[in-house]
C-alpha cells in the first residue's frame, strides 16, 4: 500500500501493570487498511481491541511500534479533523441541545459537514432540540455518531457504537453508516454483535489475547472452521442416536426439530435419510461468524509473541 494511503499499524506492542502484575494487553500486531475499506476489529474481553483502538487515535502511545493514518502521526490526522471516533467512554456535555452540541463540535474543525445534513444522518431530527441529559441510551449513542461525523473525516472509529440501542436504532445506525462509507470513507468498528460485522465489513480482524488470530473478508474467516450444521424435522429420533451417525459431531433435539453438528456433512446426510428416510425439511448451512468467532479465539498456548517479548526484556 502506497504511503498515506490508508491505515498502518505496524509491530505495535504495550503493556500495563495492575494489582496482579504486567498486562500485556497488545502483543506485536500489524494491519494494513487501504482507504475507503469498512474493517470489523472483533475479539473477547481483554483481547486488545480497545487498547489497539486508542494507540490509533494517539491517546495512548505504544510500547514499541508505530501508527500511521493516511501518511501522518495520529495526533496530526486528529487535528486536521481527518478522524472521527465513538468511543465507550466520556459523557455528552450538559444543558446544550442536541444541534448546540453538534454546532459547537463542527466549529472546532476546518472544514465540517453541515449541522443538519448530520442531525438528520444521525437519525436526531426529532430530537435535536432536547437537552443531552434528557437522552435515551439509544439516542446517546446517536448523537455520540453526530459528533464523530461532523468533521467530516477520512476515517471513522467506532467502539461498540450500538450498545444501548434497539433492534430498529442499530439498523438505521447501520444504513446511516454505509452511506457515509459509500462516500469512500474508511470505517473501522468494534463490535460484540457477530451479525453486525458479517454484514457491515469488507473485512475482518480477530484479536485473541493481544494477537490477531485472523484477517479477511468474513466468508473466509468463516471457511476456516470446517464444521456444517444440518437441521432437519424429525419427531421420533432419539437424539443420542443420531450423535452416533457417522459425520456427526453432536445432535440436539427442539421440539420436533432436530439439529446436528458435523465434522463430515456428507457423510452424516447419506447415513441420516439411510437410517431415518422420513427426516424433512432439511437444512445444510457452514459455520456462522459466530462459530468461527468462538473456535478461532478460544484459549490456547498463552506464550509471549517474539516481538513482544524482545521489547518487554528491553532495558
Amino acid at each position: 500500500m502506497a504511503s498515506g494511503a490508508g491505515i498502518q499499524l505496524e509491530g505495535l506492542v504495550k503493556s500495563f501493570r495492575n494489582a496482579q502484575g504486567p498486562v500485556r494487553a497488545v502483543r506485536g500486531i500489524d494491519v494494513s487498511i487501504t482507504a475507503g475499506e469498512t474493517v470489523a476489529l472483533l475479539g473477547p474481553n481483554g483481547a486488545g481491541k480497545s487498547t489497539t483502538i486508542d494507540m490509533m487515535l494517539g491517546l495512548t502511545r505504544p510500547d514499541s511500534g508505530s501508527v500511521s493514518l493516511f501518511g501522518r502521526s495520529p495526533r496530526d490526522a486528529v487535528e486536521a479533523g481527518r478522524v472521527g471516533a465513538m468511543l465507550q467512554t466520556g459523557a455528552l456535555i450538559r444543558d446544550l441541545s442536541v444541534r448546540e452540541l453538534v454546532t459547537m463540535v463542527a466549529s472546532l474543525y476546518p472544514h465540517p459537514m453541515d449541522v443538519e445534513d448530520v442531525i438528520s444522518l444521525a437519525g436526531l431530527t426529532q430530537a435535536a432540540g432536547q437537552r443531552t441529559q434528557k437522552l435515551s441510551g439509544g439516542q446517546t449513542q446517536r448523537v455520540r455518531f453526530a459528533v464523530a461525523l461532523v468533521s467530516d473525516p477520512d476515517l471513522l472509529v467506532l467502539d461498540e457504537p450500538t450498545v444501548a440501542m434497539d433492534v430498529e436504532g442499530r439498523r438505521d445506525f447501520w444504513a446511516a453508516m454505509r452511506a457515509y462509507a459509500a462516500r469512500g470513507k474508511t470505517v473501522i468498528f468494534a463490535t460484540h454483535y457477530m451479525e453486525e460485522a458479517d454484514a457491515n465489513a469488507d473485512r475482518a480482524v480477530l484479536m485473541a489475547r493481544g494477537r490477531i488470530v485472523a484477517d479477511g473478508p468474513t466468508t473466509e474467516i468463516k471457511a476456516r472452521v470446517g464444521t456444517r450444521t444440518i437441521r432437519m424435522t424429525l419427531p421420533d429420533a432419539d437424539a443420542a442416536e443420531l450423535a452416533v451417525l457417522a459425520g456427526v459431531a453432536t445432535a440436539e433435539r427442539h421440539g420436533e426439530s432436530v439439529i446436528m453438528r458435523c465434522t463430515d456433512s456428507d457423510l452424516a446426510i447419506r447415513a441420516l435419510l439411510e437410517r431415518y428416510p422420513s427426516a424433512r425439511d432439511i437444512e445444510i448451512t457452514g459455520a456462522g461468524l459466530e462459530e468461527a468467532f468462538l473456535e478461532l479465539t478460544s484459549d490456547g498456548d498463552d506464550g509471549p509473541a517474539p516481538r513482544a517479548a524482545t521489547v518487554e526484556t528491553a532495558p
